[in-house]
This record gives structure tokens, C-alpha cells and sequence, in this order.
């Protein structure tokens, strides 16, 4: 399937990248996994709830990268600490 990464993300992992390594690769790790899948199996993610709801999330240590899907195409939309995400 097609990734779409948005600026914010982008800038987040920049810093990352400088910051902690290891979490960074992770992080790539974990999107390139979630991007392999298709539509069928991307529904083991668990969906968000309530406003949220079309959001699918996946835990990478104690932060959260919050992705959804719209017409074929995964979008990551950010990655927070496990206590700022909800």
C-alpha cells in the first residue's frame, strides 16, 4: 500500500533520529511492517475509540504512532508518548 508521512511526523523523526537511535529504527521498522500489509491485515491494529475513531494505533516502546486508512493509502499521522496520545 502507498504511505503518506506528514511534515509534523517528519520533523518528529528528524529529532528523534538525533536524539535516540534505537527508537528511531523502531519507528521505521514498525512503518515499513504496517505499509507491507494490506487492507485485510491491517485490521489486527486496534482502532481507536470515540472521536477518534477511524485512527488505528500500534505501541513502539511506551510511545504510540496513531495511522489510518483513506482510499488505499496509510496515513501516519503522529507519534506521542503513551501518555500525551489520548
Amino acid at each position: 500500500m502507498k504511505i503518506s508521512i506528514p511534515d509534523e511526523l517528519k520533523q518528529t523523526m528528524t529529532k528523534l533520529k538525533k536524539k535516540d537511535i534505537t527508537l528511531f529504527r523502531r519507528v521505521q521498522r514498525k512503518i515499513n511492517q504496517i505499509s507491507d500489509c494490506n487492507e485485510t491485515t491491517l485490521h489486527h491494529f486496534k482502532n481507536l475509540r470515540r472521536g477518534m475513531s477511524n485512527y488505528k494505533r500500534v505501541h513502539i516502546g511506551s510511545f504510540v504512532l496513531l495511522f489510518k486508512v483513506e482510499k488505499g493509502v496509510i496515513i501516519f499521522d503522529r507519534l506521542v508518548h503513551h501518555g500525551k496520545a489520548y
